[in-house]
């Protein structure tokens, strides 16, 4: 009784977070195929035509592809492509694989990075569409579509630092009753003409190919808009598992969305002077103000859910050591996932009214929107034959089948969305670029610097050899360095020797390790070792996975638990600071050196991002010259 209960939960929960996206599409996807800049007539045929893509696309690559296949290819229950890259590209290959796998990362930080460009349009598209219904309802209030808009996407973003715990229960119901009435609007208009069930027939899909040519093609930029919402299935799958996923898709948003992309078709078989807005106009009048309000709702709560996937696809990208350490406010005590990142909201925020006010309609948005997302759609199927060769074990012929299948259609799709690049597309390309550019600028950075600090290091046993020759002044307390290589002494500790000549009583040497898992299970966590036969000097690594906490504190009181006896509120945390400096020798080019160093400069600091106790942190800094 119990379990069934969780489950319930999950999936009401799961109607909100992870349907959301696609789930407000039908507010503008037909409209788009038969109103847009590269649209059809609304004649029998093409409705016809275009029902059968929309119900083929939904069934290939969100049922079959995602729900049936690519949610197999998790991290330990986590998915999203940063989590699949990190599963399929071990660190460890040398030669052609490593140049290989070089390939695959890049390719995956680049669908990562296209996803803040989603991120950017969707809550603009989605609640811009829904506030487009008032002109429907009242020609009049065109003027107010804009600043409306405007102002419930300030408002969007302005609560984002309150955390959504509080508000997050409301999410599934009001979706929930979204689906329904979206699905029951649809049923009323079908039981009119329910000939356009006939659109399950997939050769309509061909007949609107052949007779539409090069136009008929195009329209698959609009088509798509019904699939966007792909990724984000499958980023949630960590929040929820498969299982409520599935039953939500199959017993929930499915049967909606299809019901209501038929009503729509219906509806413009009998009105295709409405195409400019055929799903208000499923509406009766009576109702069209309540139905705006459900809509706008909708759609916030779609916004929400794209809003904090680019807060976790931040949080993951920063723990894998691909992003700089950034400013994370955890925003509840019980739930790991809900987190808040100042800087992605305030950027998300910015870009986002800025999209509403320099497109002005979501018709326009329409043409920015898709190319992100197909890229990435091309990019994880790409990923996933590479975890059908490694994970499972499948034949290369069977692997390439399956995959290239779908990749046929991505790729249609990736080539009709290719012309939206001078309508809007390039505004998501630009700034997927930009998010690469700094992603591979900090990671190579991180590299180069990790060897300068290598190459000036000095060894553990040479540092065990100068404490018995030329033994400090010991100093009593607890002292714990933070070092990033185990084998080499912390730089704070030999500087601190160097300009001191003192040492605490007892010394941990503690290294923090991110490893390319979501979660390290609570008997891997930490690991104690004791250096030499020294008594007062240990080594504790602690290891946390990319979608865990870094609370440095509560992990080192573990250690009681493998035999070292320290009491945490008393370690004094000494952590080195290095100030990057763009030099001659930099293995950067210039501006990206300069750019390494700026994000340095204005990273968060290691006493923030590890919790630490801000009174009892001491910093030694050194320059460094790239």
């Amino acid at each position: 009784m119990a379990e069934s209960k969780r489950l319930i939960a999950l999936m009401v929960a799961a109607v909100g977070i992870v349907y959301g996206d696609i789930g407000t599409s039908p507010l503008y996807a037909l409209r788009e195929c038969f109103d847009g800049p590269h649209s059809v007539e609304p004649s029998a045929a093409n409705i016809l035509g275009v029902l059968s893509l929309i119900f083929w696309s939904l069934v290939i690559v969100i049922s079959i592809k995602y729900l049936a296949l690519i949610m197999r290819a998790d991290n330990e229950g986590e998915g999203g492509i940063l989590a699949l890259m990190a599963r399929v590209c071990p660190p460890e290959e040398e030669g052609s694989k490593r140049r290989a796998r070089a390939l695959l990362v890049l390719l995956g930080l680049f669908g990562a990075a296209l996803l803040y460009g989603d991120g950017m349009i969707t809550p603009a598209i989605s609640v811009l569409s829904a506030v487009e219904g008032l002109e429907v309802a009242e020609p009049a209030l065109k003027p107010w579509v804009i600043p409306l808009a405007v102002t419930i996407l300030v408002c969007l973003f302005l609560i984002q630092r309150r955390g959504t715990q509080r508000i997050g229960f409301l999410f599934g119901p009001v979706t929930l009753v979204w689906f329904v009435c979206i699905g029951a609007l649809g049923i009323g208009e079908i039981t009119r003409s329910p000939v356009v069930l006939e659109a399950v027939n997939p050769v309509y899909g061909f007949r609107f190919f052949i007779e539409n040519g090069w136009r008929g093609f195009l329209v698959l930029g609009s088509v798509f808009l019904v699939v966007t919402g792909g990724e984000a299935i499958y980023a949630d799958m960590g929040h929820f598992g498969r299982r409520p996923i599935r039953w939500v898709w199959f017993g929930v948003a499915l049967p909606a969305l299809l019901l209501n992309y038929f009503g729509q078709g219906a509806l413009l078989l009998a009105h295709p002077e409405w195409k400019a807005s055929p799903f208000f106009h499923l509406v009766p009048e009576g109702a069209q103000f309540p139905m705006i309000a459900l809509a706008t709702a909708a759609t916030v709560i779609a916004s929400q859910a794209v809003i904090t996937g680019a807060f976790s696809l931040t949080w993951q990208a920063v723990q894998l050591g691909y992003l700089p350490r950034t400013n994370i406010r955890h925003t509840s005590e019980e739930e790991i996932g809900q987190i808040y990142v100042p800087a992605v909201n305030w950027t998300l925020l910015v870009a986002t009214v800025a999209l509403v006010l320099g497109f002005g309609s979501s018709s326009r948005l329409a043409a920015a929107y898709g190319i992100a997302v197909t890229s990435t759609m091309v990019i994880t199927s790409v990923l996933a034959y590479i975890a059908m060769r490694r994970l499972w074990n499948w034949s290369p012929p069977v692997a390439a089948a399956v995959i290239g299948f779908f990749l046929a259609i991505e790729l249609a799709f990736f080539a009709a969305n290719i012309v939206k690049v001078a309508d809007g597309g390039w505004f998501p390309l630009c700034v997927g670029a930009a998010y690469l550019v700094l992603m591979t600028t900090w990671r190579r950075g991180r590299r180069l610097l990790g060897e300068r600090i290598r190459a000036q290091a000095v060894t553990m046993d040479a540092l065990m050899e100068q404490l018995k020759l030329d033994p400090p002044a010991r100093v009593p307390g607890v002292a714990a360095f933070l070092t990033g290589s185990p084998e080499s002494a912390p730089p704070a500790l030999v500087r601190l020797l160097r300009n001191t000549r003192s040492l605490h009583e007892r010394v941990l040497i503690l290294h923090v390790v991110n490893v390319r898992r979501p979660r390290v299970p609570a008997d891997q966590r930490v690991e104690v070792e004791p250096l030499g036969d020294r008594p007062d000097l240990h080594r504790v690594t602690l290891r946390f996975g990319f979608m865990e906490n870094l609370n440095v504190p509560r992990a080192l009181a573990r250690a009681r638990e493998h035999g070292l006896d320290v009491d945490v509120d008393g370690v004094t945390f000494v952590l080195g600071r290095e100030t990057v400096l763009a030099g001659a020798r930099a293995g950067l080019f210039a501006w990206r050196d300069r750019l390494f160093a700026f994000l340095s400069l204005n990273a968060e600091r290691a006493t923030e991002f590890y919790r630490l106790p801000p009174g009892r942190v001491l910093e030694v800094g050194a320059q460094i010259e790239l």
